[in-house]
């Protein structure tokens, strides 16, 4: 007898397992985006709001991304690399240059907010390390809204192009939705 409730309670406890597995391999949310980040030029979608003044480095560069240096955003998001394609949503948030080594880092802290297509109304958060140089990037979803309420998850991010003024981040995001 006891015997069979242990067999028992082992079957339930592994159907209920696999069936918790398959069910959030199921509902995993997949999105590609691209973030448009422009702290330069004459229309700068981020802007530097602290860091050392300019003649602490020596260089207005390295100023603008000397360690401590914070800036605010609010980047377009877009379905496709180029600047006027669909628009789907806005990353809004805080970078901080966090490195004091010879690597350029940013502690990202931002919300990306839809605004358009099946997830509008809805918000991802991200707060986690970005080491900028290195090929692809992984920080963490901690949060979000709407579809996305409560959820977790990860996203990717890799620089598709960059000039003197803007950077062009192609996002890859693995939502994983709250039970």
């Amino acid at each position: 007898m006891a015997y069979t409730k242990t067999l028992l309670c082992f079957v339930f406890v592994a159907v209920f397992m696999a069936s918790m597995s398959e069910a959030r391999k199921r509902n995993a949310t997949h999105i590609q985006f691209y973030m448009h980040d422009a702290p330069g030029g004459s229309n700068p979608s981020a802007v530097r709001v602290a860091g050392q003044p300019t003649n602490s480095t020596g260089s207005e560069m390295g100023a603008m991304f000397g360690f401590g240096s914070i800036y605010v955003m609010d980047n377009s998001l877009t379905a496709t690399p180029d600047a006027n394609s669909t628009l789907i949503g806005r990353a809004q948030g805080l970078y901080a240059m966090s490195s004091q080594e010879n690597e350029l880092s940013l502690l990202m802290t931002l919300t990306y907010n839809f605004v358009s297509g099946t997830y509008n109304g809805s918000s991802l958060s991200i707060v986690g390390r970005n080491p900028v140089m290195n090929e692809v990037r992984e920080m963490p979803i901690v949060g979000g809204t709407g579809v996305f309420r409560l959820a977790r998850g990860f996203a990717l991010a890799k620089t598709h192009s960059m000039d003197q003024v803007t950077a062009v981040i192609e996002y890859n995001v693995t939502v994983i939705p709250y039970y």
